[in-house]
């Protein structure tokens, strides 16, 4: 109820305290499609299950951190670093990670990253059996059909019990409207819109 009161509010403050701007936000009932959604996909990340996540997440964004990845690595100084950039990805060079679609190269970038994270087979089990998914609510911004989620996790490795809370954001699905897709970087980066009209663009 206290959640309730506090999303309330806070689409109380973005309508009122804002009116010269467009901007409005309302909370969502927690049956509406994101809250399931947000639950698969955090529930996908920590069973390592890259494919069904990487299918709920915005394709524009998959392609931009292939391309940016891509580009880190040929920039390496040596021949020696762009090596050890590519350790984990299980490829022969840069070249099959460009050859890759941005799905697949999702999965060979978590799967790397979870490689250097060196977790005993017996940690990540305990991880993925004591995970809970609490969905504390859901805004909508009207005018765009963003539809953002907060929620609290709580998992246990061998020794500790972790408990995090995120802020995760959905778009609509450029084809198929009534369903969402999760824009991972729309907390991180700026959403620059050219005052001519045309489409946004992230930074």
């Amino acid at each position: 109820m206290q959640v309730r009161s506090f999303l309330c509010g806070l689409a109380a403050v973005a309508t009122f305290g804002f009116a010269s701007s467009t901007v409005q936000a309302e909370p969502l009932p927690l049956d509406h499609p994101c809250a399931a959604l947000v639950k698969k996909y955090l529930t996908a990340v920590v069973m390592q299950d890259w494919k069904t996540a990487a299918a709920l997440l915005v394709p524009a964004s998959l392609e931009r951190r292939q391309r940016e990845t891509v580009q880190i690595i040929k920039s390496a100084p040596t021949m020696t670093d762009e090596e050890t950039m590519l350790a984990g990805y299980n490829v022969k060079g840069v070249r099959d990670l460009e050859g890759m679609t941005p799905q697949e190269f999702y999965q060979a970038d978590r799967e790397a990253w979870h490689k250097k994270l060196k977790l005993t087979p017996e940690a990540t089990k305990r991880k993925q059996e004591t995970l809970k998914i609490t969905v504390l609510g859901l805004v909508q911004e009207k005018d765009k059909g963003y539809v953002h989620a907060t929620v609290r996790t709580s998992q246990e490795t061998l020794t500790d019990k972790i408990e995090e809370l995120f802020l995760i954001s959905f778009v609509p699905d450029p084809i198929n409207p009534k369903s969402y897709l999760i824009s991972p970087e729309m907390k991180d980066r700026p959403v620059i819109t050219p005052l001519d009209g045309s489409a946004p663009k992230a930074k």
